[in-house]
């Protein structure tokens, strides 16, 4: 019998990418910004504000390759391996130096995974899944399988696809 698959978005799903924008948004325009207080569309805009003319630094050597693993990702993510096909997709491309930090990072916290189970791409609607878990919404607009909206403070518009809160919620709902 082939397992279901389920893909899996890194940026902001596995790791948390946005703490890291944050700490580092405030290091350099002396803001003090706290993540878990940017948790509406409007407050999000206005942290857009401070973070757009230090964006750069998604291009610098280093960025990705110390992100924290989100709560709950290690384990919820070894449980889902043991009962569906498990591929990591990210839009990794876009920043061409995350690709060895990025695989670096997933050896660290996910090495069951494997780098024929990791996917970087441009676009994500040519994957093939059951599911997809991405806090993208463009990411999933496209997607054949079951979408599943990860909860993150740049989709809190977003009421057309399922919501996942949290690891723990993605584990209730596919375990």
């Amino acid at each position: 019998m082939t397992k279901q698959r389920i893909a899996i978005d890194m940026d902001d799903v596995m790791a948390d990418t946005f703490a890291k924008l944050v700490k580092t948004t405030n290091e350099r325009r002396g803001t003090n910004w706290v993540k878990a207080e940017i948790n509406t569309p409007e407050l999000n805009a206005k942290f857009r504000e401070d973070y757009e003319p230090v964006r750069e630094m998604l291009w610098e050597k280093g960025f990705f390759a110390d992100f924290e693993v989100m709560e709950g990702a290690q384990e919820v993510i070894e449980k889902l391996h043991k009962k569906y096909e498990i591929f990591i997709v990210s839009a990794a491309l876009e920043f061409p130096q995350s690709l060895s930090e990025k695989l670096t990072w997933l050896d660290k916290y996910f090495p069951y995974i494997g780098w024929k189970h990791t996917v970087f791409c441009g676009h994500k609607y040519m994957i093939k899944a059951d599911y997809l878990i991405d806090d993208h919404e463009k990411n999933l607009v496209n997607f054949t399988g079951t979408p599943l909206l990860f909860d993150a403070p740049h989709n809190q518009h977003n009421f057309e696809y399922k919501r996942l809160m949290n690891w723990k919620e993605v584990g209730e709902y596919l375990l």
